[in-house]
């Protein structure tokens, strides 16, 4: 969980970074589409994941579930970012 939302986080930040260096936004408009797509994927992970350690913690009914969106967000991050 820790990891997934450093990530998120680090994207994020780096979007806004993005954001206040209008005099590259010429060089860097092909990288705003990737980097906003890794920002939704490691966002949702992070909730996912999130979501997984509360119901761990609670034993809540609904915790396989969670943790099977994680495992399914996880295999889409791996399938976006593995070599092709």
């Amino acid at each position: 969980m820790g990891s997934t939302v450093s990530l998120a986080v680090g994207l994020a930040m780096t979007f806004i970074v993005f954001l206040f260096m209008p005099q590259h936004a010429d060089r860097l408009s092909a990288e705003r589409i990737p980097l906003l797509k890794a920002i939704l994927v490691f966002t949702l992970l992070s909730a996912a994941a999130a979501a997984s350690f509360y119901g761990e913690l609670r034993i809540r009914r609904w915790r396989p579930l969670a943790m099977a969106a994680m495992v399914a967000l996880l295999g889409v991050a791996v399938w976006m970012y593995w070599p092709r």
